[in-house]
Formats: structure tokens, sequence, C-alpha cells
């Protein structure tokens, strides 16, 4: 049996919450390895919708580009009854503001998000170690040795820390011993087929509902001649497996004989599990995404609640590497197991109303697109805190227009954009303090961002359209620090530099 040199961290599970995390470990030049027991990168639709929220994300860890290439904005429901269709905007269309630069949700198959995020990976130097399992797992106080097998054998990875995102079935989880509280309905399924398909427009995400909670529906899969089907299956009914027969079983309930199915692409018969892991982790291995909570697919809530996992842990994780005190890394669970129970919630309303052909659970609005989400009272955002007229320490930071001296625009996000914290000093009160402020060599470094004062240290930028002043409530001189994943980690409208560097010494080494 081979033995590795020791790593930083082994991911197991290549699909978007360990593609996540695996792309911003990698560029805070961590040295990292990603195994997946399957043999090669995944083929299905499954999770389609993409919210704003995962989209900032996206675009943070550089993959936004290829994402909003394979995609599209969802089209209109065409719900069929007899031999009407009739029009329903699930989603209301947004125009893009200066605070929220991607305010729709999005349409992309799940084998293109993956994909997106694997380029990304790969630009960065790493590749995806297909067609490795995962047979066992050891840890002391220092390591974690994972046995890893393939076709060649088993090799021991011997890494300071694991992350197991490696789905439902998770074997980390298991390893662990760790609950998966929750239900599995077995009588409750849906089959899944991407299938290319002729005969049905491809404007409309067509559904045919029936009494009973029977129900078919189509989804046009962009940039492709493709459908996802989604049958729900009656408790005691064979799935069908063969073209003609997923066809017929079309033509039976949608009574569209112009319906064609050309290629079966992939398939899945879909159980409406509602679980979440007790814990999040246990010593030095932890878990993300479906390894941690699963969700039934009504609102698209599953693939972004897991991508947004790997997005707390990634900075976390590199600074306790760094130096930084463990407390840091058990804020993992403490932030991410609230917001994966209220996700869970809103899932399962949604599908039980589907069930009960309620069209109100077909409605899509801000509480699925994520940008709401909040650790405000969380371990490192103290309920009494300071805040302003809009913001709470533990809110997402919004975006802002802002100006260079020639007069040129300059997105905040852009200032945001990589591995680091950023400190956002508003005024020149906050200013000095901002140039007072010592951060530590080792880490995420930060960028210094003074707006509507001189500095001589950092980037200085004018809100001379007041974007920032309005998106961020601010009244007067305020000081700002925010987290590598885009939350606010400290507002300071007194006290600058005190209650700054007090907030700091809770995330750095």
């Amino acid at each position: 049996m081979n033995r590795s040199p020791v790593i930083d961290v082994l991911i197991v599970g290549a699909g978007p919450s360990g593609s996540a995390v695996a792309v911003d470990l990698v560029r805070r030049g961590l040295d990292v390895r990603i195994v997946d027991r399957s043999p090669h990168a995944f083929d299905g639709s499954r999770a389609k919708g993409v919210q704003p929220r995962s989209l900032e994300v996206l675009e943070d860890l550089g993959a936004l580009d290829d994402v909003l290439a394979g995609g599209s904005t969802y089209p209109k429901l065409g719900l069929h009854v007899g031999p009407l269709a009739m029009p329903w905007k699930m989603f209301p269309h947004k125009e893009a503001t200066t605070d929220v630069p991607y305010p729709n949700t999005w349409l992309i198959p799940q084998f293109r998000t993956d994909r997106a995020l694997h380029a990304r990976l790969n630009e960065l130097g790493r590749e995806i170690e297909f067609g490795r399992e995962l047979t066992g797992l050891t840890q002391d106080d220092e390591t974690v040795v994972a046995r890893v097998a393939d076709a060649q054998g088993t090799e021991e990875i011997v890494a300071r820390y694991v992350v197991g995102a490696d789905g439902g079935s998770s074997v980390v989880r298991r390893q662990l011993g760790v609950g998966f509280v929750g239900t599995t309905d077995d009588s409750d399924r849906v089959l899944i087929v991407d299938a290319s398909v002729s005969g049905l427009a491809r404007d409309r995400w067509h559904m045919w509902p029936r009494p009973g909670g029977r129900l078919v529906g189509a989804c046009p899969l962009p940039d492709s001649d493709m459908f996802q089907w989604m049958i729900r299956l009656t408790p005691d009914e064979e799935p069908p497996s063969k073209k003609d027969d997923i066809l017929r079983r079309i033509h039976d309930h949608t009574h569209d004989r112009r319906i064609q199915l050309h290629e079966i692409h992939w398939t899945s018969v879909f159980r409406p599990n509602i679980r979440l892991a007790r814990s999040y982790g246990r010593g030095r291995v932890l878990l993300a995404g479906d390894a941690a909570h699963v969700h039934p697919p009504a609102g698209a809530q599953g693939l972004n609640t897991g991508m947004q996992d790997g997005y707390n842990l990634g900075w976390k994780l590199g600074q306790v590497l760094a130096g930084a005190d463990q407390a840091l890394l058990d804020t993992y669970e403490t932030e991410r197991q609230p917001i994966a129970a209220g996700v869970l919630g809103l899932s399962t309303e949604k599908w039980g109303g589907i069930a009960r052909l309620d069209p109100s659970s077909m409605k899509r609005g801000k509480d699925e697109q994520q940008l709401g989400l909040t650790y405000h009272g969380g371990p490192l955002a103290p309920a009494d805190g300071m805040r302003t007229g809009t913001l709470r320490v533990g809110d997402r930071a919004p975006d802002a227009e802002l100006f260079g001296a020639e007069g040129t625009g300059n997105r905040l996000f852009d200032v945001f954009r990589g591995p680091h914290f950023t400190a956002i000093a508003y005024g020149a009160g906050a200013a000095r303090d901002l140039e007072r402020l010592v951060w530590p060599t080792a880490g995420a470094r930060l960028k210094r961002l003074t707006v509507g004062a001189a500095a001589d240290d950092g980037l200085v930028l004018s809100d001379s359209g007041n974007t920032l002043r309005r998106g961020y409530g601010l009244a007067g001189d305020t000081l700002m620090l925010i987290r590598p994943d885009g939350y606010i980690g400290h507002i300071a409208t007194r006290d600058f530099l005190t209650t700054t560097r007090s907030a700091a010494r809770a995330m750095t080494p």
C-alpha cells in the first residue's frame, strides 16, 4: 500500500460543493487533492437552478463566465389542462441593479455547472482524480489518513484535513458515525430523464398536472435539444427504463403523441429525502453539501446550499491552516447548519404544495434566491454589534459602483474578488484608523479601500453616485471589514481601530 506525503486538504467528492471548496483552497496556495469514486464527471441535469447568490459565488471563484454561457433565464411554465396550455410566470424577471448584479435564477443543467468548476480547478493546476473510492478514515490530533482504492490498488492519503462532499449516501459521514436525521419517502418517487425531444415547444417549462398529485413535467435544457423530464410514479409503479416504455408513459399521461424522444442521455429515480446531519464533522474531518443535508428538488436549493457550504468552509480552513484558532473552523457548522435547516423547511413546503397541485408552490421569489441569508447573531456576528442604517454584521455585503480619479467605474465586487479580506473606510476618520490597522502576514491578506477621503495606502475611490452610501445605509464615518466569502465581518461607526482589531482577531492567525 502506497502512502502519500502529507497534504493540506483531501476533498472527497467532485460535485459543486467539493469543487467549490477545492477552487477556493487551491487559489489560497494550499496543497489539495480531490477524489471522486465515479469514473468520470457527472453527466445528468439533476439540480438545474443556480440562484443569484450562487452566481456571485461563482463569479468570485472564477467560474461564472462558463455558467452564464451554458445556461439561460427560466422560461414561463406552460400548464397543460386538457387541450389548453396556460402560461404561468414562475420567476419574476428582474433587472440588474448596482447592489444585485445577478437578480434572476439561472437555468443550467448540473453537468455544465460541474464542468465550469472543474475547468476553473484545471486552470489553477489541479486535476480531479476520478475512479477513486474512499474505503477508510482514521485520524489523530495532527492528520487524517484516508484509504483510497482504484483499479491499480489502494493508497493512503495523509492530510491535515478532509472534506466529505460525497453526496447523500456519504461514505465520509458513515465513517465518522454522524447521524443523518430525517425521512425518506420510498412511496413518492420521480423518474428523471434527460432526453433529446421533438414535437414540444422549447419556450415553456411544460407541466401536465393530474388529480392525486400525478404530474409529468418537461423543462427545456439550454443550448441543446434536450428536456429534463420529471415523471411522478405511482407507489407500486415500476419505473420504465427503455426509451419506448418511457415515451409510452409520457403519451399516456399527456395525450400528446406529437412528442417524440430521440435519445436518452441520463435517467435517475428520485426519492424525496429530507435529512440533516447531526454535526458537520468530527475532529479534522468536515462535511459539506448533500453529505450534510439533502433536500426535495422544489425551489432549487440543494446545489446552491452545498456550494455555499464550500465557500464558507474554504476561507476558514485556509485561515486555520495558516495559524488561526481552531474555534474559527467550529463556526462553519454554527453558521451553515441553521441555513440548511431553514432551506430544508422551504423546499419541503414547496414540494408538498406541488403534490397538492397548489399553484403558489410553483412561484419563486426572494426566499429561494438566498441573497437575504445572514449569519447575524452567530459566533462571528454578535447581535449587540454596531450596524448601519440597512446592514448588520453577518449580512451579505452588496455590490456598489465606485469611481476612480479618472472617472472610471469600479464594481465593489471586483474589489472583493479573490481570497482576501476587504476593509472599507468611509470618511476621513475611518480612513485614518484603517491606515493604522496592522494585519497579520500569515493567512489571507487585507485589501484596503478608502471611499470619500484621501489615503496613503490602498485603493482610493469615490462614491459620487451614492450607491455605496445608499446600499450600505451609511450615515457618517464607518469602517467595515468584509470576509473573504462576501459577508460583513465587522461594522464600526466609532472606536474604529479598537473594535476592528478585536473582530479581526477571531478570524486571523
